[in-house]
């Protein structure tokens, strides 16, 4: 899931193009890019899609974000989205562990109602304070979680830190990288609002991967190409991490702990490392099965 494209669910005419387009994953946007008063549209306009044979046999992650619990609209959401062709249900703003528990326990409800065999699994958006002090426990509070996403904007706009401040985005990316870790989830960096900006983008988007996020949210398609670009393994990358993992297939062999790849020395932490790069060329197509 290198990139991830928002698409505000109140806009059907833009569905079919995203479905069409390079992005590995589709957030439809039920929050904050549908005013109030076409909520009530959106979520039907979405939740029919959500069925429609296109959506359902797509190869892209289908991701909803939903209005936050404390809002009207979160019941009504969940209710509607909670379909086949839905992987992820983003969720904003979540208040604490109990918050997530009780989500996922909804999320389980409607997927009942629905006839969903496999509900779709939460991804947490991290964007208060509070949430980054809790990050790992909210991380942990239900199996569902599959992941955590950084929003810059909202974490630090009220509250006058600059959105562009480096110490203060590589701070948040860390913090939010090992609460991640610790709950053995994966980590998503957010959007980056300035669309003319490609390379403030490449910049941002080249830092969260060398803090270990897999991916970059997407506000235009122009910014596409970027996430893909970064996200994906480079032929050094891969061609490296196959060598570690024929060395360690080796060193299991012989019954050895630790060993050498070109003068640097191996062990498990590498290892899993090594497997992770794989597997992410595999997914990106640049090697096979």
């Amino acid at each position: 899931m290198r990139s991830k494209l928002f698409v505000p669910a109140s806009r059907p005419e833009l569905f079919a193009k995203a479905l069409a387009g390079a992005a590995d994953a589709l957030s439809f946007d039920l929050e904050d890019a549908v005013a109030e008063p076409r909520k009530a549209e959106a979520r039907a306009l979405l939740g029919a899609f959500l069925q429609s044979p296109e959506a359902l046999a797509t190869r892209k992650t289908l991701i909803v974000r939903v209005n936050a619990m404390d809002t009207p609209h979160f019941a009504a959401d969940v209710a509607a989205v909670v379909r086949p062709g839905l992987h992820l249900l983003n969720l904003p703003k979540p208040d604490g562990p109990e918050a997530v528990a009780e989500a996922a326990a909804r999320i389980a409800e409607a997927a009942r109602a629905n006839g969903v065999q496999e509900p779709p699994r939460l991804l947490l958006n991290i964007e208060t304070p509070k949430a980054l002090r809790r990050a790992a426990a909210l991380a942990c509070a239900h199996p569902s979680v599959a992941g955590l996403q950084l929003g810059l904007g909202d974490l630090f706009e009220p509250y006058g830190v600059h959105r562009r401040e480096p110490s203060a985005v590589q701070q948040a990316l860390f913090a939010v990288r090992m609460a991640a870790a610790e709950a053995g989830v994966f980590a998503y960096d957010g959007a980056f609002a300035d669309v003319r900006d490609a390379e403030g983008f490449r910049a941002e988007a080249e830092l969260s991967r060398r803090l270990g996020f897999i991916g970059k949210s997407c506000i235009h398609p122009s910014q596409i190409a970027l996430a893909n670009g970064v996200y994906q393994p480079t032929e050094a990358e891969i061609t490296q991490a196959q060598r570690v993992l024929q060395a360690a297939r080796e060193a299991d062999a012989n019954a050895v702990g630790a060993y050498m790849v070109d003068g640097k020395m191996v062990d498990r932490p590498f290892v899993l490392r090594a497997e992770a790069i794989v597997a992410s060329a595999r997914a990106a197509g640049l090697i096979a099965d």
